[in-house]
């Protein structure tokens, strides 16, 4: 792709962005050489104050030291993120300045759904309006949709969208909105009606106009879903129904594409007369004993597919419930790939994953603010950014499989906004494009593999950006002051632990796999990002030692087994040095990025949640799958909320409901663990023991983290409650652990 012909660049002409490094840099790395001190000094305790009076005691020690080792190893792991941090700052003015409409490339834009009872139409259609509204030529602009349910219902809310984008279009051109989503708009949350067009008569009237047409669009389509099936009449507005029969199964049938709106129709217009983005629907073939590769299969087939209709050079893909909420977004991303003397060797620029439904305290702990204002920034420092899945936008020839060296060699004959005008009908593309969605198109070609996005890894889309980069590409990660996309948080306990044990596990797969950073990246690319990608791949083996420091200290404080040196010792130090100065850090941390204590209190809640439970089972999982005991799997979550749900999650009260009862029965044991730890502790200073403060300043914390686990079990009876089952079996294991832990071992 040339941004603009050899003879049209101006030398020295204003970048197109900037970037540029967080300051106070040097004072970090001092504070981080005294803790790096602290956990030598720890490992040194250890080492050399090992005891030898009962085989209990040694065990336990090796345990504790091992685990010590592991959490210094991922620390030091984790500095990689915070070595340079770097910020992006775009100038769209510049880019508006040097370049015309004519000159800018086209922009293909994914969207993936996978079921229509958990990922509701009406969501889906949000995300598809919004990005169909964006500010750009609509010529440019060309929206996919992805079903991998293979539904009639999903593809008619897609063509009522296409008639209501007709009105919706020039609503938010007319007045210049900046959220494009009709629900997000038309929501009671939404200020912006009030704050900016009062007492605009003509806004008034157009917006109830709108609110009318969007309400009957809704109502249509609600109607149709409880139905279960499109109505004959509907059926005969659209040749697309044809597609679908009684034969017609989610897992079995054939490769659908349906051109909805043609982009060179010239009476695809809006009610002002512009033209409508090009609007396309694709169901890539389904047939039992064909693997299908769940979201990476349907991700490669929207690239082929793509290519024979607009082919735009470059490619945004979004899951269906992260609607675009910048009108703007696609010029300031246009300021990465469209710079002339940085921007030909960019493959992919992410953005941060935002939410429109958290809570004032978030406790899910959702909004990872210190991860996407600091840790993915500080991978951008060292030139690279992690693909996330959701929210990025690609050159196609990288997202395609193009090495960087190649591409480069090509360049000169390659100009970024240029598409051989295609004769052929709407039929003929859909025909056309049908042959590269079916289930057999990839088999014996390098789809999967060394094109598209890699097969064989739940988490495809971190694998893929890693593959992208050690093929000599570059990557930007910006986070625009303003959200550039905005999706749906989980709203129970369950959804949040699925989401992350899915992450976990498939992260860990990339670990064990030829993708492993340090041995696939190894002469590729330098050792931060080796390191940086490894802060996430290693979630789950990270749950052993937090569970060996959630079971050993109090079962060994019931015992009587002390584990760390006595307060009076000047070995207590390094241990309460490294202790304090790191949770101290991550709250000013966590505050420097807006956040509040409450918030990170429920950070750390969540952080030991998601290691005993999510990520120690996707490490069990992992683990199994290494052995040939069982295979990848992908799990959508469910994003239908019911009413006593939502009223729970406004309220910030944690909803166990519907979680997994191994998941639950782990984490209530562990709980009460520690609170039987706890209470043997106190009686221990009663009696004046202090020898083993520390274990039980760690009983006691694991205590406060889990007080709404002792809420739902001891006093709460709603729906989102613990069941007498999951209590009683936490108990009981809870009880062996402790006679165990006193009488045998």
């Amino acid at each position: 792709m040339r941004e603009k012909e050899d003879d049209e660049i101006i030398v020295g002409a204003p970048l197109l962005f900037e970037t540029k490094e967080a300051r106070f840099r040097g004072a970090y790395k001092l504070f981080a050489s005294t803790i790096l001190v602290s956990i030598s000094l720890i490992l040194f305790y250890r080492v050399t104050n090992f005891p030898t009076a009962t085989r209990t005691e040694s065990w336990a020690w090796i345990v504790m030291l091992v685990s010590e080792i592991l959490f210094g190893l991922y620390w030091i792991i984790t500095q990689s993120v915070r070595w340079r941090i770097a910020f992006q700052s775009p100038s769209k003015h510049t880019l508006l300045q040097r370049y015309d409409e004519e000159k800018m490339p086209g922009v293909d834009i994914f969207v993936c759904t996978a079921d229509p009872k958990l990922e509701p139409p009406l969501m889906v259609i949000n995300t598809i309006l919004s990005a169909m509204a964006y500010n750009y030529p609509s010529n440019k602009l060309s929206v996919y949709l992805s079903d991998d349910g293979g539904s009639e219902l999903t593809f008619y809310a897609l063509f009522k969208a296409s008639i209501f984008s007709k009105h919706w279009l020039p609503f938010c051109r007319k007045f210049n909105l900046q959220t494009r989503s009709p629900h997000a708009f038309f929501s009671p949350l939404n200020h912006n009606y009030h704050s900016h067009h009062h007492d605009h008569d003509d806004f008034h009237k157009q917006w109830l106009f709108i609110k009318k047409l969007y309400e009957e669009m809704k109502s249509d389509i609600e109607t149709t879903l409880a139905k279960g099936k499109v109505a004959d009449g509907e059926r005969n507005f659209h040749k697309g129904f044809k597609e679908w029969s009684s034969k017609t199964k989610k897992q079995d049938h054939q490769s659908i594409v349906q051109i909805i709106i043609d982009g060179r129709d010239k009476n695809a217009v809006d009610e002002e007369g512009i033209q409508l983005p090009r609007v396309v629907y694709m169901a890539r073939e389904k047939r039992p004993n064909y693997p299908h590769h769940f979201k990476a299969g349907a991700m490669n087939a929207l690239i082929r597919v793509s290519s024979e209709i607009s082919n735009g050079p470059l490619i945004l893909n979004l899951d269906c419930d992260m609607y675009p909420s910048n009108a703007d977004t696609i010029q300031e991303t246009l300021c990465f790939f469209m710079d002339e003397s940085r921007g030909q060797n960019i493959a992919y620029v992410q953005f941060p994953q935002n939410y429109n439904n958290l809570t004032n305290n978030d406790h899910y702990a959702s909004s990872c603010l210190a991860t996407d204002m600091i840790e993915l920034a500080g991978i951008s420092g060292h030139g690279a950014a992690l693909y996330c899945g959701t929210g990025c936008f690609h050159r196609r020839e990288s997202l395609s499989g193009s090495h960087f060296r190649d591409y480069k060699a090509k360049l000169d004959h390659m100009i970024m906004n240029t598409k051989i005008e295609d004769n052929r009908t709407v039929d003929e593309l859909n025909e056309a494009s049908k042959l590269l969605a079916t289930c057999t198109y990839e088999h014996g070609t390098l789809w999967g593999k060394e094109m598209g996005l890699v097969y064989g890894i739940p988490v495809e889309d971190i694998a893929s950006g890693l593959a992208i980069t050690c093929r000599g590409w570059r990557s930007i990660y910006y986070n625009p002051e303003r959200k550039a996309f905005i999706g749906v948080a989980p709203t129970t306990l369950d959804v949040a632990l699925v989401q992350h044990k899915r992450w976990s596990e498939g992260m860990f797969q990339i670990f064990l796999s030829k993708y492993c950073p340090f041995i696939y990246g190894h002469g590729k690319i330098n050792i931060g990002i080796q390191m940086g990608y490894c802060v996430y791949l290693l979630w789950a083996p990270l749950s052993l030692p937090t569970l060996s420091y959630a079971i050993l200290p109090p079962l060994c404080l019931i015992r009587g087994i002390p584990l760390f040196p006595q307060p009076t010792s000047l070995w207590f130090l390094p241990f309460a040095y490294a202790f304090v100065a790191n949770n101290v850090y991550s709250l000013c941390e966590a505050l420097s990025c807006g956040s509040t204590i409450k918030s990170w209190l429920n950070l750390q809640r969540m952080r030991f949640i998601r290691r005993t439970t999510s990520y120690f089972f996707g490490f069990i999982d992992t683990i199994t799958k290494q052995l040939g005991l069982s295979q990848t799997n992908f799990v959508v979550t469910d994003k239908v909320v019911t009413e006593d749900v939502q009223k729970r999650y406004e309220k910030e009260i944690i909803d166990f409901g519907g979680c997994s009862s191994i998941m639950l029965t782990m984490l209530v044991t562990l709980a009460l663990l520690n609170l039987l730890g706890l209470l043997v502790g106190i009686r221990r200073i009663i009696m004046g023991q202090l020898i083993m403060i520390i274990q039980i300043v760690i009983s006691a914390m694991i205590v406060m983290v889990n007080l709404p686990v002792y809420e739902a079990l001891f006093i709460r009876s709603d729906k989102g409650s613990i069941s007498s089952n999951v209590m009683i079996k936490s108990f009981v294991l809870a009880s062996m652990a402790c006679f165990i832990a006193t009488f045998v071992l």
